[in-house]
């Protein structure tokens, strides 16, 4: 057995101890050309994967890090190249209405799309693949390794998944063929002809929504928001089980009008049936001095999803509270408790409500 370090998501590191060394293939440096780029003059290229659109001469790389042109070729760094691996509970992605109480296999590789100011995974979302040590995992392991610790599906997580997209569509493929689901942990950032490629094998998203106006991204995250909100919509066009998480940063993007506005967006989009989770924010990374979220804030936020009409929202990053649980929007009914990351089913019975028969939109 073999220590692999994995970041928890939930600011803190932990060792995954559980995973056989024979399923690891170490240092292979797995380099292969990437998809989703266009060549230009003069041996530059154009990654058209995410909509930054990067032009890259040779031997430079995208914002990602981890996409580099190579003599007029454009190559991803990272196949197969793993920073962090677990066996997490799906409700830990959040996912709250997806296989409730699964647990699934979650892999992190280095780099991201954003440079959000507050990132709680920067010690990978910010590394090129030669400044860690990295393990790689070929794509025909994934499942047997996920299938041996009891796993029920796959997720790319952590990190930015979309930089990991060669790598993540041919293991989905084959994740999907051993009869298990795939997950992304997402910021949205991709553009349509990729998403419409691995739509097919990605049977559900958690998507970031990290304020709903373009000035906090554009200088906090270094991104658009309009390209995530594309995403959601075609997401939720495409089949994809889709939940979203906002995380909620004190003076930053937690306005009432603006709150308000996101969560209209979601109804009128989305649908009223989406999940929300309303995550707590911890200073960290640039924002060490930003305090934390007021839980007076939480529960405002709470209170204006609920009254814009939408039927399923959660709080995340606080202690045990009735915010964790899912109740029947008709009869209040409670159909699943949670506590931490535990899911007990109470009153769901094939996706109804066992007291007033209302269909639930859970994926079991």
């Amino acid at each position: 057995m073999i220590d692999i370090h994995i970041s928890s998501g939930t600011e803190e590191s932990l060792y995954c101890k559980n995973i056989n060394k024979a399923s690891i293939i170490e240092n292979l440096k797995m380099k292969k050309e990437a998809a989703f780029w266009k060549a230009r003059k003069n041996e530059i290229v154009q990654c058209v994967l995410c909509p930054h659109h990067c032009v890259i001469a040779h031997d430079k790389r995208g914002i990602c890090g981890v996409r580099k042109n190579e003599h007029g070729k454009l190559y991803t760094l990272i196949y197969g190249a793993c920073s962090s691996v677990a066996n997490d509970p799906i409700e830990k992605k959040p996912l709250y209405h997806f296989y409730p109480g699964s647990h699934v296999f979650s892999l992190g590789s280095v780099g991201c799309t954003f440079r959000c100011d507050y990132c709680q995974n920067y010690d990978i979302s910010m590394a090129h693949p030669e400044t860690l040590s990295l393990q790689d995992i070929l794509p025909e392991k994934v499942s047997e390794i996920a299938t041996d610790h009891g796993c029920r599906g796959v997720a790319w997580t952590y990190n930015e998944p979309t930089i990991w997209y060669e790598y993540t569509l041919d293991t989905a493929k084959l994740v999907k063929n051993a009869g298990l689901y795939t997950v992304y942990v997402t910021n949205g950032y991709i553009e349509k002809e990729p998403l419409e490629e691995i739509a097919s094998y990605l049977d559900a998203m958690n998507i970031d929504i990290k304020a709903f106006h373009e000035e906090f991204y554009r200088t906090i995250c270094k991104a658009k928001l309009a390209p995530v909100l594309q995403t959601c919509e075609r997401a939720k066009k495409l089949g994809i089980h889709l939940e979203l998480t906002y995380l909620v940063i004190p003076g930053f993007n937690d306005a009432p009008q603006e709150i308000k506005e996101f969560c209209q967006w979601v109804g009128e989009k989305i649908g009223l049936d989406t999940p929300v989770h309303f995550s707590r924010f911890h200073p960290e990374y640039k924002m060490i001095t930003t305090q934390a979220t007021p839980m007076s804030t939480l529960l405002s936020c709470h209170s204006i999803a609920k009254d814009t009409g939408l039927r399923f929202v959660y709080l995340g990053n606080i202690a045990h509270s009735d915010y964790d649980n899912t109740y029947c929007p008709s009869c209040k009914n409670l159909l699943i408790e949670r506590y931490g990351f535990s899911a007990q089913m109470k009153g769901l019975i094939k996706e109804k409500c066992n007291r007033c028969g209302a269909a639930i939109p859970f994926i079991f």
